[in-house]
């Protein structure tokens, strides 16, 4: 049952991460601040900052929902989590290498991991949990 519970945790995090960030984009192409997503070669760079940062912060909460959730042992869960979040950004480089300006998914794979981090340390902190989570 416990492996179930990480295995949730990781997953919520994930999805937390996922549902924010496209729920945003949707948000904002329907207002007109995005241009539709088929035309994604047309973002210029106010717009990818604007993504860049909303996006750390679904990432910071990712990293916090995880650790919430965890069973046990929160580092575990969110190094999980920061491995496939970082491994999922190296692949949005080589995808999205053609999509928009270079810096944007290497900051997105490089700062995947510390953020998610981030998150998990905030939950700590709330928390005041004791633990080797430093």
């Amino acid at each position: 049952m416990t492996i179930l519970k990480s295995i949730g945790a990781i997953v919520a995090g994930f999805l937390t991460v996922v549902i924010l960030s496209v729920g945003t984009d949707y948000i904002l192409e329907a207002l007109g601040v995005f241009p539709p997503a088929s035309e994604q070669g047309l973002y210029v760079t106010w717009m990818l900052v604007l993504a860049f940062i909303y996006r750390s912060i679904y990432t910071v909460a990712g990293g916090y929902v995880t650790a919430m959730l965890a069973p046990a042992n929160p580092l575990r869960h969110i190094i999980v989590l920061g491995v496939l979040g970082t491994l999922g950004g190296i692949v949005g480089v080589f995808v999205g290498w053609d999509l928009s300006s270079h810096w944007y998914p290497i900051a997105l794979a490089v700062t995947a991991f510390p953020l998610i981090w981030l998150g998990g340390k905030i939950w700590k902190r709330r928390r005041g949990v004791q633990s080797n989570f430093s």
